[in-house]
């Protein structure tokens, strides 16, 4: 079984357009939001760090502890996130994590207790599995051909946006809003998201009907989503690693709130049109090289943030270069098993995205400690970014494919 093979993709052969009408761009923009909406939950602590550290006086490892809450249970549940869905329907799941997403954060913000904002962070994190680890078998099951790569890649531009949106939102607050204001504001978008997928959402015609019993990937398949899920994991960890402790580093290195907020704007917003851009350039010179060169990329843009000045630069590196090629890892991730595996596959691959950002950020966290400042949570993040481009090597060994991103984009 090739995996990036027409045939394994479970659309039927003569299947060549995106039936549905506007439909599937709905359901898109629905999982769009739900993306920004994690990207804005995940960075919600992040954004108040000053407000938490002092109020309830945080070491860079309770720091990333906290950090880590939202991620934490997403181990554990991404695997039965993907069962559930294969039994009882993606629509129900997805609709169900939105859910979730929205009573988290009331959770943190009643609560008023570092217990209760790490309890809120969990439940809105386990709503984000339910959401995340779908949202890729949706779009294969709605987007087939070239859309596919364009449809993956305008979903993972909704994280940067829903970064920097936490940090135009949340460092912007009117007088008399305090920190449990900004937790609440993480509601809207999940609300919003929810709203228009239980509006917009059906069965996708592509979809060739398959036996309802219970199957796990095969072996190779599972080994396949297992190394996927650690490249996901090791460049989503090191972006979170450098967007948790660059504002830290270089207030240490005694640099102006104007200047950290334009750093941090060019490291999400650049994100988004290399994404897109990304997804072209691979199809164009194939996913190997983009995966090298975003990778070396967001390593050095991450390394040098620490050790060096021109943070301007660096935040090109990270957010710019380094962030090309987020499209091929997840369509790497979604084509390595066959679609009646498809949810059972996402839910292992998320289970790796999951584990690394629920530990991660403590190890960073740990690494700043040791280092005694938050640049060493940077140098962590670079050496974890680093371990994307061997493991991709080894993904493509184990595939025996030149591209899956070119086999998906062609199919």
């Amino acid at each position: 079984m090739s995996v990036a093979a027409p045939e394994a993709s479970g659309h039927p052969p003569s299947s060549q357009k995106t039936a549905g009408g506007l439909r599937p761009w709905v359901i898109l923009v629905a999982l769009t939001l739900g993306r920004i909406a994690f990207g804005y939950q995940l960075q919600t602590v992040a954004t108040l760090e000053q407000i938490l550290t002092s109020l309830f006086h945080l070491s860079y490892t309770d720091y990333g502890v906290l950090l880590g809450a939202y991620m934490s249970l997403g181990v554990f549940a991404a695997l039965p996130v993907g069962i559930l869905g294969r039994w009882l329907g993606d629509g129900l799941i997805t609709a169900a994590g939105f859910t979730l997403m929205v009573i988290g954060p009331c959770i943190s913000a009643w609560g008023g207790t570092q217990t209760s904002i790490a309890a809120g962070r969990m439940i809105a994190g386990i709503g984000g599995v339910g959401m995340v680890v779908l949202q890729g078998k949706i779009i294969a099951d709605w987007f087939i051909g070239p859309r596919f790569m364009i449809a993956t890649s305008i979903v993972v531009c909704g994280y940067p946006i829903g970064v920097d949106l936490a940090q135009l939102v949340l460092t912007h607050m009117p007088p008399g809003f305090d920190w449990r204001a900004g937790f609440l504001t993480d509601c809207v978008l999940p609300a919003i998201a929810l709203l228009i997928f239980v509006l917009s959402f059906r069965r996708s015609p592509h979809i060739t009907p398959t036996p309802q019993r219970f199957s796990l990937p095969n072996g190779r398949e599972f080994l396949l989503l297992i190394i996927a899920g650690v490249i996901w994991t090791s460049y989503t960890s090191a972006y979170q690693g450098y967007l948790f402790y660059v504002a830290p580093t270089l207030t240490a290195n005694g640099a102006s709130a104007a200047l950290i907020a334009l750093v941090v704007t060019v490291a999400t917003w650049g994100q988004v049109p290399s994404t897109l851009f990304g997804g072209g350039l691979a199809g164009r010179f194939g996913p190997l090289l983009v995966m090298i060169v975003g990778t070396l990329g967001i390593a050095i843009g991450t390394g040098g943030t620490a050790l060096a000045a021109m943070p301007l630069l660096w935040a090109v590196f990270v957010g710019i270069i380094g962030s090309i090629h987020p499209g091929v890892i997840i369509a790497v991730g979604t084509m390595s098993t066959r679609q009646e595996h498809r949810a059972v596959g996402m839910g292992i691959f998320y289970s790796l995205y999951f584990l690394g950002g629920a530990v991660v950020p403590a190890l960073c966290g740990h690494a700043a400690d040791v280092y005694g400042g938050p640049a060493g949570g940077l140098l962590a993040a670079a050496a974890i970014a680093a371990l994307g481009i061997p493991l991709y090597l080894l993904h493509r060994r184990v595939a025996r494919i030149e591209a899956v991103p070119s086999a998906v984009a062609a199919r």
